[in-house]
């Protein structure tokens, strides 16, 4: 089986946003992204300089560690990143399914895999103009059609700013099926190596939520489900929570 480039497992710990917001989970971050996102809050998991710190390991080795953090009891397991889209993830997702795991993936929609059909859900989060990408719909729509009728499928979408805002309403007339969840970004990460020191801006995240939710409500946009990080809320940028 292919080894997969693992940046950290960690949890039990609950899902801090998106669709399985305060959902019960163990995370598998995988080291590596295809993207450069200018506020992403995970480089050690995405900057080639932090490669020593990754570790390949089989897909039975990451199952024995989800085992071991979880006791043996099986719940979700969420794959995120950098890109997990870009890791050989099938075999693991399969094997962790066998004894009775279900799959979480969170990527950006920039790479299609065929084992995103084993998903029971997939969160597809496009990024907006903040992050200073682009957004491939070909690929978007590869993603799409790769999940086929397997997984849960919901768009999660980041908003920082009025641009983001627009982009998000863009995105979700683009795809009306959709289930749409917006979350405000945090503008205070921390730095790679500072997880857990840099301070969190509470007052700051604050105000921008209830300036997302004052767009929506006055746009009348009610299919929407605005929500914060509740992980940052909680724990602020510390690692492994």
């Amino acid at each position: 089986m292919s080894e997969i480039h693992i940046s950290e497992i960690f949890g039990p710990t609950i899902q801090g946003e998106g669709a399985l917001i305060g959902r019960p989970t163990v995370f598998v971050r995988t080291g590596g992204c295809d993207f450069r996102c200018s506020w992403c809050d995970t480089l050690y998991a995405v900057l080639p300089e932090y490669r020593h710190e990754w570790i390949a390991l089989t897909p039975g080795q990451i199952m024995a560690r989800v085992e071991e953090l979880s006791g043996g009891r099986p719940l979700l397991v969420t794959l995120s990143g950098g890109n997990p889209a870009i890791q050989p993830l099938g075999a693991l997702i399969r094997l962790g399914r066998e004894r009775g795991y279900d799959f979480a993936l969170e990527t950006q929609a920039s790479v299609a895999s065929p084992w995103f059909a084993d998903l029971a859900w997939l969160i597809l989060s496009p990024k907006p103009p903040s992050s200073k990408m682009t957004t491939d719909w070909t690929a978007f729509d590869a993603c799409l059609a790769a999940a086929k009728d397997g997984p849960r499928t919901v768009l999660k979408i980041v908003v920082f700013d009025e641009a983001d805002y627009a982009y998000a309403r863009q995105v979700a007339a683009r795809y009306p099926a959709l289930p749409v969840y917006l979350q405000v970004g945090n503008h205070t990460p921390a730095e790679p190596n500072q997880a857990g020191r840099a301070g969190v801006d509470h007052a700051g995240l604050n105000q921008r939520f209830r300036w997302l939710v004052g767009k929506v409500v006055d746009d009348r946009w009610f299919e929407a489900t605005v929500l914060p990080q509740l992980h940052v809320l909680a724990w602020g940028n510390q690692r492994g929570v």
